[in-house]
């Protein structure tokens, strides 16, 4: 529905519907327990609620002080495999699939406790913290939710990779995926999606990392993927996956990116409103966006439920999930 049909709408359902536009959080806290991927680390994560205008904030219960870090674009302060953000010499690190997860549910404010450097890698897909929050439930405050519309296109690149943000009537993402390989080569490579009309959590939640075998050693001598396994990744040989029961979804490559990318993009602590356009963009790329939106402040504005009739006739804003519950 769009913002103005939410506000128009009259009958039993009327209040119920206008109530979905506002900020969220989870029910209760929920708890699990995995290893960095990076840091092949075991690690305790409990996600708690918090209060409205909050945000997503991750804590390190691990460091005296329990210190915080928001999880916003302005502070990542790594992207090599993954995005780590940090202030104040505290990181947390591969933060990307649960920040996918939250803006596929339509979580605006959340606390974090990480009992080490790493989220979880889970099963390197954003699925397992959309099954926690679904287990416990989502509930919603009285504060409107906020959505930075975009209002003219922002582009930035690097060598032949290229991101871009576009004035677009809800939240519609495109990835090309560039990688000359045989297995590659047997999938598709470009995905588009308008999540409009299109299931978040079925189509895109459940798409895993992946990689080639033959670069994983290379990987691990900078440390990374320490903890990498075919419990939490896609492995690829010369000539075939080689997990058992193969890809989850034929394009399964091609949407982890976008998975990643939307992950990246809710570091800019509000749901886009607007299309988002990636050709071999990594989380660099993603970043160096994100924070180039936020320096042109007249390419983009904040829209909230009342900007409801202003905004009268646009098309649909929030995937299915973020209206559910």
């Amino acid at each position: 529905m769009s913002l103005d049909e939410t506000v128009d709408q009259s009958g039993p359902d009327a209040e119920e519907n206008q109530t979905m536009l506002r900020q969220r959080t989870i029910r209760k806290p929920v708890h699990a327990i995995g290893i960095g991927v990076h840091s092949g680390k075991k690690v305790r994560m409990t996600m708690r609620p918090a209060g409205e205008n909050t945000g997503i904030t991750f804590v390190r219960t691990d460091i005296q002080g329990h210190p915080s870090v928001p999880a916003v674009a302005q502070l990542v302060s790594d992207t090599t495999l993954s995005t780590s953000i940090a202030t104040g010499g505290v990181q947390v690190a591969t933060v990307e699939h649960l920040m996918s997860a939250l803006w596929g549910l339509g979580i605006d404010n959340l606390i974090v406790e990480l009992s080490s450097e790493e989220v979880p890698i889970m099963d390197g897909s954003a699925g397992p913290f959309v099954d926690l929050i679904k287990t416990v439930g989502i509930v919603t405050q009285n504060a409107p939710k906020a959505f930075i519309r975009i209002t003219r296109e922002i582009e930035v690149t690097q060598g032949d990779a290229r991101a871009v943000l576009r004035p677009f009537t809800g939240f519609k993402a495109s990835y090309t995926f560039v990688a000359d390989h045989e297995v590659y080569n047997r999938y598709p490579k470009r995905a588009t999606l308008n999540f409009s009309n299109v299931s978040y959590c079925d189509e895109v939640s459940r798409a895993r990392s992946f990689g080639l075998l033959k670069e994983l050693p290379q990987a691990q001598a900078i440390n990374r993927c320490l903890g990498s396994s075919l419990q939490n990744a896609v492995g690829i040989d010369d000539e075939a996956v080689i997990n058992e029961g193969g890809l989850r979804y034929h394009d399964e490559f091609v949407k982890h990116k976008l998975l990643d990318a939307i992950g990246d993009l809710y570091l800019l602590g509000r749901p886009v409103l607007g299309e988002f356009v990636g050709h071999m963009s990594g989380h660099a790329l993603n970043n160096k966006l994100a924070r180039a939106l936020l320096r042109c402040e007249d390419a983009w504005e904040v829209a909230t439920f009342e900007d409801a009739r202003r905004l009268r006739g646009r098309e649909p804003i929030v995937q299915p999930e973020a209206l559910a519950f």
